[in-house]
């Protein structure tokens, strides 16, 4: 399944600070393209992409708190957090809204 990533507000520094990914993710052993959910890309995306610290991105299943989750342009807490369901070419999103000042 093909997916662009994004990570920003200083996300990109667990990724090798590249803020966009093109990826190419392997469904689970006998998941139908319609069961693949957020909880199964944040599996990938720990994985995957996270190089370093990811207590920073991740607690637990989920993302830590102060991190805004978008896919295709919409607050994932709207369209059910990690049962959200990913299709081909979606576009999410991670910001952290946690910065030093």
């Amino acid at each position: 399944m093909q997916l662009t990533l994004e990570f920003g507000g200083g996300l990109e520094l667990l990724c090798d600070s590249e803020k966009i990914h093109k990826v190419n993710v392997d469904l689970p052993n006998g998941a139908e393209s319609d069961d693949f959910t957020m909880k199964h890309l944040l599996s990938w995306v720990r994985t995957n992409l996270i190089k370093e610290r990811p207590e920073m991105f991740m607690k637990g299943d989920t993302v830590r708190p102060g991190v805004l989750v978008l896919v295709n342009d919409c607050d994932w807490e709207l369209s059910g957090q990690l049962d959200t369901r990913i299709e081909e070419k979606d576009v999410i999103v991670f910001i952290s809204t946690l910065h030093g000042g």
